[in-house]
């Protein structure tokens, strides 16, 4: 069973859904291939120049995102408007497909998920194709027709996508995949040793994805230095090593650690009581497989402030819109177990920690009704 997996390397969500997928595949017996589409089906030069300016716009210009992502949203994938955008890298996919033969094919960003549309409406006989969306809401650009398959976060993505149009049995609701050890239960206080933090106090961790930067870190680790109950917390700062060493000059001496990019999330949301963070979908992802209740804050527009939404109408997430509304609500969280324990209730029942295992499964179904290609 081979099965070719493409994704696309905007933020850190896309390609860590697609390891994900591909440890589940190899899991199953199966043999993985991940194909950056941009990268390696388009031109490794507009790779580099597009997520530049993708960066650039969420860091300089987040209403020009905004306002992008919104007419994406209104346009749909196939609108003319979009100048052929949608589907960069048809040509080549399609020789990859004829070179490679997979089994099945699971798109991970809404880009190769358009292309294999693309190629599906032009007439040409596919693999299965599922698309595995990675946010918390639905957006036309992840809605391309023909897909055999769309897997959601959540129900109410699902209701979206049939509201659009997408025929409900198509739809299948299976979380977004994280990793295999977000499975297994992760003692806290296990974890905070691990971690060489104190097991008996309460912890907050912060974060704002591999790239730190896009967060707003500095108001968060000045808000937790005003926090005067016990406590200690762990701000993430990325692969941004001069952020990093900014965070530690403010955090000096106080039960605020900084650190740089860490690897073993499992571990450092085990050890979390609560998690302060932007609203990216795999961290949102992960911190529901974790069980980790959130307070969200520094959302970037465009998908992250859907994903917030989302959040906070099931329960899962406090929203602070201001540095005075974080102060306040850190406190509270810290204060009163009360609302991370209601918090946590809402967790359990949304966690999806097989997400990956689950798509496979339906990919390996599809590949046995359909027979190979």
């Amino acid at each position: 069973m081979l099965i070719l997996i493409l994704s696309a390397s905007y933020g850190s969500g896309h390609a860590e859904a697609a390891r994900s997928l591909a440890a589940a595949v190899e899991a199953r017996g199966g043999r993985a291939v991940v194909v950056d589409h941009f990268r390696e089906l388009v031109h490794p030069v507009f790779a580099h120049v597009s997520r530049a300016a993708y960066y650039w716009l969420l860091r300089r210009a987040p209403g020009v995102w905004a306002l992008a992502y919104g007419l994406g949203d209104r346009m749909g994938p196939e609108s003319p408007l979009s100048f052929g955008m949608t589907r960069v890298g048809t040509a080549r996919l399609a020789r990859l497909l004829d070179t490679m033969r997979p089994d099945a094919v699971i798109t991970v960003h809404a880009t190769p998920a358009v292309a294999m549309a693309a190629l599906a409406a032009g007439g040409r006989r596919l693999p299965p194709h599922t698309t595995a969306v990675t946010d918390f809401v639905a957006h036309s650009q992840w809605m391309p027709s023909p897909v055999d398959r769309y897997c959601v976060a959540a129900e109410e993505v699902r209701n979206e996508f049939v509201a659009r149009g997408i025929p409900p049995e198509r739809v299948i609701v299976t979380g977004v995949p994280v990793r295999e050890e977000f499975a297994r239960a992760v003692d806290a206080d296990v974890a905070r040793r691990a971690l060489g933090l104190s097991p008996g106090l309460p912890t907050i961790v912060a974060m704002a994805g591999t790239q730190g930067s896009l967060g707003r870190l500095r108001d968060v680790t000045r808000a937790l230095l005003t926090i005067e109950r016990p406590m200690q917390a762990v701000v993430v700062a990325g692969r941004d090593e001069r952020l990093r060493a900014g965070l530690a000059r403010l955090a000096g001496a106080s039960p605020v650690r900084v650190v740089g990019f860490v690897d073993d999330v499992r571990t450092l949301l085990g050890a979390a009581d609560l998690l302060v963070t932007k609203a990216g979908g795999m961290t949102l992802a992960e911190a529901t497989a974790a069980e980790v209740p959130l307070l969200l804050y520094g959302s970037l527009p465009g998908q992250e402030r859907g994903n917030e939404r989302f959040a906070s109408r099931a329960g899962i997430a406090l929203v602070a819109r201001s540095r005075g509304e974080l102060r306040r609500l850190l406190d509270r969280a810290v204060g009163d177990p009360e609302t991370v324990e209601r918090l946590q209730g809402s967790l359990r029942r949304l966690r999806r920690p097989d997400a990956a295992q689950h798509i496979v499964d339906l990919v390996v179904e599809q590949i046995a009704q359909r027979g190979r290609p």
